[in-house]
């Protein structure tokens, strides 16, 4: 039997799981165990991340995850518990370091995103995003008048994040860094191209300075292919590409490592502000359990499926709150399901 850990954690977490766990269900025959993280585990247990969850997930064939983080647990302090302590220390445990974010123009919701149609029209870009290195882990001190993060990049990293991407590639790669000022950006720069020239010569690459990407992520989409970059970068500019689908509603992730299970995830947080109300967009989650069965179980006609239903339920008119529409979290999940 396939094991899934599902981990709802906090806000609209605990919503979009369970739909997303209806669509999982109506399409493969699996095993859900659900275990507290985030600030839901600090409530509980005072820390983010148990051990025992952690082992729970590296027994499993596939990890899915609703969202963490929430007001009540915001803190300044750094010897109090933060719900996306338990993010990273998942990422971590289980070797995740490549986070894979695909974003898509989709025509029924063209008028759904701030940006005009001719602008964003044919986009289907693939964020490529480095997940365990970089300022997030590095080095931290705080002191009364002062603080520093360090930021900490090895070359074996950069090598494995750069394959990822080269090997996803089907019109070319677009690395992004910050080599005009960071040391950590050079070197990424330089091991890229190495990568590129000793293994993949044929797959176009080009480089381009993340301020620059940021502009051109808006102004055309359509040209990126590929994008790959650090984590903090690909942190910013995997939001900043959500509104080309019209809502970060719409965004799902993938994050891979090597041997063991994947993390399957939507790009949107915990949104506190409407948690309990029924109205959180589901279709983010959907996707994300479709990026599972694809990349988690190698299940490509039930993943496709799945993303059909999606498209197929959007072209018949399903439009949730922050798509412009009246939808609930339920009636998403029906139209969806309508369509399995």
């Amino acid at each position: 039997m396939t094991r899934i850990v599902a981990l709802p954690g906090d806000g609209i977490g605990p919503e979009v799981m369970a739909s997303g766990l209806e669509v999982l269900r109506a399409v493969a025959d699996v095993e859900v165990q659900e275990h507290a993280f985030g600030g839901a585990a600090i409530d509980l247990h005072g820390i983010a991340l148990t051990d025992e969850v952690l082992a729970a997930c590296r027994d499993a064939d596939a990890v899915l995850l609703g969202a963490v983080g929430g007001p009540k647990w915001d803190t300044t302090d750094p010897s109090k518990p933060r719900p996306e302590q338990g993010l990273l220390g998942v990422r971590k445990g289980l070797g995740l370091f490549a986070n894979l974010r695909p974003v898509r123009a989709i025509p029924a919701l063209y008028d759904a995103s701030p940006l005009r149609e001719e602008r964003i029209a044919g986009t289907d870009l693939l964020v490529v995003r480095e997940l365990t290195g970089g300022i997030y882990f590095g080095e931290k001190e705080r002191g009364a008048d002062s603080a520093s993060d360090v930021c900490l990049y090895t070359t074996a990293e950069i090598e494995r994040i750069a394959r990822i991407a080269f090997r996803a590639a089907r019109r070319g790669v677009t690395s992004v860094d910050k080599a005009n000022v960071l040391e950590t950006s050079r070197l990424w720069r330089e091991v890229v191209v190495r990568v590129h020239d000793e293994e993949f010569p044929n797959v176009p690459l080009e480089h381009v300075l993340v301020d620059n990407a940021a502009m051109q992520l808006v102004s055309n989409p359509a040209r990126f292919d590929v994008i790959v970059t650090e984590n903090m970068f690909g942190d910013i500019l995997s939001d900043e590409a959500a509104m080309i689908t019209g809502s970060i509603g719409m965004l799902p992730s993938a994050s891979l490592g090597g041997e063991g299970p994947g993390l399957f995830e939507p790009v949107h947080g915990s949104a506190p502000d409407i948690a309990g109300r029924g109205v959180a967009n589901p279709l983010a989650m959907f996707l994300s359990v479709a990026l599972l069965l694809r990349h988690g179980l190698a299940l490509d006609a039930q993943a496709a499926a799945v993303e059909s239903a999606v498209d197929r339920a959007l072209d018949d008119g399903l439009r949730t709150r922050d798509l412009g529409g009246e939808a609930g979290t339920a009636q998403a999940t029906a139209a969806v399901l309508a369509y399995l």
